[in-house]
């Protein structure tokens, strides 16, 4: 408990206004928040803090989750640790370079030469994007990058967050390029990275691959036709499917091995219509007999599902989509060898959509066309960002491991998952859900620019074909390296796309390669062994529940092959913001609200408090009238702790041994509790219970405490004035240090004018150390005064008198009457009751009787 007391400096008009400006350069210039890198690991508490997408605006859902992990922060700092709270900029990927393009104008296209004087047309047209070379294009990400990140430090400085700003990184940062890349190359030495060649979920507008991480369902109008494959019997094979346009595409025909319907046929062969193809019909327990017609095509590839078939089944491929989203010009072998060239070249060069249209008028001239389409409506596969559904095309990609084809390793990662703790703990649900139903290993690469590109070369033969069996790889001392520009060793740079030179790898790690390695980036690793030691496993990963399928469970793969373990001990999830029509936030449905507007007219500590009050994983509703609870909340405390400091006075020690009375002692002893309830509540990561309780009482204090004992505080002659005064700055001490990691700015601003330094830096409140102050103090004494002085208050106001009106007498009968008995002074005088009457009962509840100036109130 503190006693340094000083002169005190309180402002005649405390206000909220300019408080975030003052403090934020009074933090930044004391260093306050700065990490003690000489502390032993167990005297640190390191967070793996999330870096948000420069690239986009921060939004009111930013403010709330990352509120949650700052009192966390501010909790453990006051708790005695060096806390290591680091700020990332996630920078790289598919969100920053749309924002280059629309901001600028321009798009980039590798086979556009690099323009040293390049400048971005003055006045952008999105419609009409200007080419440039790749390099070109990457250094326009790198200076809107810039600019972005200046953008969201200034508004988490605003909002208060106690960021060691000395620790920031970014994901496309030399020091993360080489982390990423000397992640890769340990993955691939050990097997667990590997290229393959195979179908691959496939985005037609940013022709790039996608992870089943970044998938969505959105439902869509679609219809089925009926068709019909010929084979030798009389009676064709009738098929529903919804997308004719694959026609061509088709290998077989399937249906479930125990379907009576199709037994007959299977090991037979039918035609595909209009092209004339002979496919098989086969048997595969996937084929649902109540979907359609029972049977089903396969092509290769309209779904995931025809990949399994394909894969499971060793059938041919005849791809027809192209990288593009269109029909591809030449026809596959088969189609061409029976005679549907012609019909073929009416869909090639078209898009799927049109595609489809005309597939349809080809089967209707053919006469398989059996019924026209009747519509339905059916969920669509996306990636998370595009606009249009996703294609399954044969590419060559490279993958992670992660336990979608390798029980032996999924086991191993829903293990990691039960090590580590959970706030809440039914969130780790969600982790095994999507461990256990993955279909296949993590697709890594990306066909895109602005990223951390794979430190691989393919040695080119005498034809110029990439040797892909053999790559060449740097050694880990030269990353970061860019086989676009730079050479691999044993080659020249004029060797490069030379028969029997070299080429190098041409795609980017997905944006989750490198965020997955935000433990090990933030930390030093191998690159500042002594801070990596005294940080790493880290303590805490917060995060949204919507990314722990990809940020969480990713950055979990990393760290189980790499360090043999988890990454951190423990990960808090938070839930959704909701808008006030209870549905979730989001970017696609427009009802976004960015925090600016909010933190300028509430103030920040009044944004923190309206997040502080929603729990950890629990939705909570964008509630302006929360917030301002919470502006009132500050106004109150600077006013409640000027009236405190005045009442006291500066000559009063603030020493548990001039706190004689009962009252004083009672509050003492409530205070005890609370400072064990949120104390506990912080440390199960429930800092919604802990400003709950510490609010409760602070409304309390101010409401009955205050009242009761202002007037003998406020007494100079008598001799328990001191016990007053010594207790209110006790308890004024200990609630700007409970307030402190909820609203920061408020507190630090009270705790200023009568200490040297920063509550900041100051030690969170022992309940052992009130518990000895209130020396055996009885909180039912506080308790039951406040009761009776909420009568006597009620009873005035029914009779339209003034609370300051002089009443003739109170009378109290109850179980807790002797209780009340030793506050009787203080409730006398702030009852300005003449006289007070006390009879002890067995009742367990309190009565009390009022007796105003012009009649008797009833009995309460």
């Amino acid at each position: 408990m503190t006693n340094r007391s000083r002169s005190f400096r309180v402002p005649d008009k405390p206000s909220l206004d300019g408080i975030e400006e003052k403090w934020v350069d009074v933090w930044d210039e004391s260093g306050v928040y700065h990490f003690d890198r000489t502390r032993s690991r167990s005297e640190i508490y390191a967070i793996d803090t999330p870096p948000p997408t420069v690239s986009g605006s921060l939004h009111i859902g930013h403010v709330f989750s990352y509120t949650h992990t700052d009192t966390i922060a501010r909790f453990q700092r006051m708790r005695g640790k060096s806390v290591f709270y680091p700020m990332g900029w996630d920078d790289n990927g598919l969100p920053t370079e749309r924002r280059v393009q629309n901001y600028y104008g321009v798009r980039c296209d590798p086979s556009v030469a690099y323009d040293p004087d390049f400048t971005p047309p003055a006045k952008p047209d999105p419609k009409r994007q200007v080419p440039i070379s790749r390099r070109n294009f990457i250094e326009l990400c790198d200076r809107l990058t810039v600019e972005d990140e200046k953008v969201f430090e200034g508004i988490w400085r605003r909002l208060g967050l106690s960021v060691d700003w000395r620790y920031t990184y970014a994901t496309i940062d030399d020091n993360s390029r080489a982390a990423s890349q000397r992640a890769f190359l340990r993955n691939l030495a050990r097997g667990e990275a590997y290229m393959a060649e195979a179908p691959t979920l496939w985005d037609v507008t940013f022709r790039t691959a996608v992870a089943q991480a970044e998938l969505e369902d959105r439902e869509r109008p679609s219809a089925y036709h009926k068709v019909a494959f010929h084979g030798a019997g009389a009676e064709p094979v009738v098929i529903e499917t919804t997308r004719p346009e694959l026609l061509p595409a088709c290998v077989a025909l399937v249906a479930h091995p125990d379907d009576e319907r199709y037994r007959d046929l299977f090991g037979s062969t039918v035609r595909t219509p209009v092209f004339g193809v002979e496919v098989p019909v086969v048997a595969h327990r996937l084929a649902d007999p109540e979907k359609g017609s029972g049977v089903a095509m396969i092509c290769t590839f309209g779904d995931t599902t025809d990949v399994t078939w394909w894969r499971e089944l060793q059938l041919p491929t005849r791809p027809v989509v192209g990288w593009d989203g269109r029909i591809v010009s030449e026809p596959p072998e088969a189609v061409a060898a029976a005679g549907g060239g012609d019909a073929y070249a009416r869909l090639a060069g078209a898009t799927v959509h049109t595609a489809r249209e005309r597939m349809v008028e080809l089967l209707r001239e053919s006469g398989d066309l059996l019924a026209e389409p009747s519509p339905i409506t059916h969920p669509v596969k996306f990636y998370e960002k595009g606009d249009k559904p996703l294609e399954i095309v044969t590419t060559r990609q490279w993958y992670i491991r992660n336990g979608g084809r390798d029980t032996g390793v999924r086991d191993d990662l829903l293990a990691r998952g039960r090590e580590l703790n959970w706030y809440p703990d039914h969130m780790r649900s969600r982790y095994e859900h999507w461990v256990e139903g993955l279909n296949g290993d993590w697709l890594i690469s990306r066909q895109r620019f602005f990223g951390v590109p794979f430190p691989v070369w393919y040695a080119l033969d005498g034809e110029g074909n990439p040797d892909y069996d053999s790559p060449l790889l740097p050694a880990e001392s030269r990353l970061p390296v860019d086989p676009s520009s730079d050479t691999p060793e044993g080659y020249t740079a004029d060797q490069r796309g030379r028969p029997g030179g070299f080429t190098g790898d041409p795609d980017i790690m997905d944006t989750w390669a490198t965020s997955s390695l935000t433990p090990q980036i933030a930390g030093g690793w191998e690159r500042d062994p002594d801070l990596f030691e005294r940080v790493f496993p880290m303590d805490l990963r917060p995060q949204g529940q919507d990314i722990i399928r990809t940020w969480l469970f990713a950055t979990v793969v990393r760290s189980h092959f790499e360090h043999g373990s988890l990454p951190w001990h423990g990960t808090a999830v938070s839930g959704w913001i909701l808008d006030p029509d209870r549905k979730k936030m989001s970017k696609s449905k427009g009802n976004v609200v960015t925090p600016i507007d909010l933190l300028e007219k509430y103030s920040s500590d009044a944004i923190r408090y309206w997040a502080a009050s929603g729990r950890l994983g629990a939705d909570t509703a964008l509630d302006e009238g929360q917030m301002k609870v919470g502006r009132r909340l500050g106004i109150k405390i600077l006013n409640a702790s000027k009236f405190a400091l005045s009442v006291a006075g500066e000559d009063t020690p603030a020493d548990p041994e001039a706190v004689t009375e009962p009252l004083d002692r009672s509050m003492l002893a409530t205070l005890a509790d609370v400072v064990e309830d949120a104390t506990t509540a912080f440390e199960g990561y429930d800092h919604t219970r802990a400003l709950e309780r510490v609010e409760r009482f602070f409304w309390e204090f101010c409401d009955d405490y205050l009242e009761l004992v202002k007037a003998r505080a406020y007494d100079s002659a008598s001799p328990a004035a001191t016990s007053a005064r010594a207790a209110l700055l006790i308890a004024l001490s200990a609630l700007q240090r409970l307030f402190a990691p909820f609203v920061p700015f408020v507190a630090d601003e009270v705790w200023s004018w009568w200490h040297e330094g920063s509550v900041h830096g100051e030690p969170w409140p022992g309940a052992e150390e009130f518990r000895s102050a209130a020396r055996e103090g009885d909180p039912v004494v506080l308790a039951s005064a406040s009761e009776v002085l909420r009568m006597v208050r009620k009873a005035k106001s029914e009779a339209k008198l003034s609370m300051r009106a002089e009443i003739e007498r109170v009378a109290v009968r109850g179980k807790d009457v002797n209780r009340v008995r030793l506050a009787g002074d203080d409730l006398a005088a702030a009852g300005r009751a003449a006289r007070l009457d006390f009879e002890a009962t067995d009742d367990t509840e309190l009565q009390v009787e009022v007796s105003l100036p012009a009649a008797e109130a009833d009995p309460r």
